[in-house]
């Protein structure tokens, strides 16, 4: 497996994840609602809303639509401020149930998370426009 393989996955995977979670938004928003900050009205709607780019995201990447890629870039960016609220609420909870495994497993995973969306960032956005398929790399002329 090539380093860029382990760094960059493929948009199929980001498609796969969107597919799911954006399921899950629409289907128990209520897991979702403590991400978004608490400054923002109306937090099921926008739930509902994310779930919605979720899965128009992830239709985009399957069939190769040109805006896909900087619609999914932007979606990732967009929710990795939940993502932090997520992990900040995780540690707390370790802290404050005395770090059972269960809540420090979910805090481990939730604060690896975070970095992840930069893969994903790059796979969508290595997509050609409007092919789906990876860019290639330039040639170095030697």
């Amino acid at each position: 497996m090539t380093r860029a393989r382990l760094t960059r996955p493929s948009p199929w995977i980001v498609a796969g994840a969107f597919l799911v979670s954006g399921t899950v938004h629409l289907v128990r928003p209520a897991v979702f609602e403590p991400l978004i900050p608490r400054a923002l009205p109306r937090p099921r709607e926008i739930v509902y809303v994310s779930g919605v780019a979720e899965l128009a995201c992830a239709a985009g990447l399957a069939v190769r639509a040109p805006w896909a890629g900087p619609a999914s870039a932007a979606l990732l960016v967009g929710v990795w401020p939940g993502n932090l609220q997520m992990a900040l609420d995780a540690t707390a909870r370790v802290r404050r149930g005395g770090g059972r495994p269960q809540n420090v497993a979910l805090a481990a995973v939730a604060w690896a998370r975070l970095p992840l969306q930069v893969p994903m960032i790059r796979a969508v956005l290595s997509t050609r426009r409007g092919t789906g398929e990876r860019a290639a790399a330039p040639r170095s002329r030697a």
